[in-house]
């Protein structure tokens, strides 16, 4: 069984990635868009240019389309990551110490599950290996003519 699970690996983590990539990018759609809900539920965007909500969505935003895409996955992970963690020990941590009490279980699950995929990178279906497959028969030297 532990045969038939490590060769699906690649497959569940390509998975995980594209539904992280796109929860975390429709947090970044709602609060610049205003669509599914909008910022914080209200139906309304954030100022553009606003700190360090409106910076949060292009994060948001941007870095859920890479890691959706498998696109620069493992540096986009790493923004993320960061964005949350920053997001965790500035905003909610202050008002309570575990994430239950203070509403940063987002935060914190967010930055747990990017900073996974910067260790793992993309898994399957992703557009890194499309690029590093397609590199690396660029890479390989042509074969040498047999002397007859």
């Amino acid at each position: 069984m532990t045969g038939r699970l490590n060769s699906a690996q690649p497959y569940a983590l390509g998975l995980y990635r594209i539904v992280v990539g796109l929860l975390f990018l429709c947090h970044g759609a709602a609060s610049l868009f205003g669509v599914l809900g909008g910022a914080a539920g209200t139906g309304g965007t954030l100022e553009a240019g606003t700190w360090p909500g409106w910076y949060a969505a292009v994060i948001q935003l941007v870095g859920g389309a890479l890691v959706l895409l498998g696109l620069g996955t493992r540096v986009a992970a790493l923004v993320a990551a960061g964005s949350m963690a920053y997001a965790y020990f500035k905003v909610h941590q202050p008002t309570a110490l575990w994430p239950m009490e203070n509403g940063g279980e987002a935060a914190a699950m967010f930055c747990w599950a990017f900073l996974l995929l910067v260790f793992t990178g993309s898994g399957a279906f992703g557009l890194d290996r499309l690029f590093a497959k397609r590199s690396a028969t660029e890479r390989k030297p042509a074969a040498e003519p047999v002397a007859v």
